[in-house]
């Protein structure tokens, strides 16, 4: 499975330091999952899966990479995405 396109919605608020960003992937001009996140960690940038809270407290993937490399692959795919927005976002703020 290829990805085939990110749709990135950008987090603008104080409160929320750390989330950057929400993405949704299409895979194969076939299959979506929504609801990713785009979190700058203490390790740096990673993407956190779509999750639901648990009744312990927990929360649980509701859909997620199975192999390492392609997990490898949403992650490289949806931060090079973001770092591309907030490119265009930062050279349209300068020139205002």
């Amino acid at each position: 499975m290829k990805i085939t396109d990110v749709r990135l919605r950008t987090v603008k608020n104080e409160n929320e330091l750390k989330l950057k960003a929400y993405a949704d992937i299409t895979f194969d001009e076939c299959f979506v999952i929504h609801g990713l996140k785009v979190i700058d960690g203490q390790k740096g940038m990673f993407v956190a899966m779509p999750s639901r809270k648990m009744p312990n407290g927990e929360y649980k993937d509701i859909a997620h990479p199975i192999t390492p490399e392609i997990r490898k692959e949403v992650t490289d795919t949806v931060i090079e995405k973001y770092n591309e927005v907030e490119k265009e976002e930062s050279e349209a703020e300068s020139l205002v």
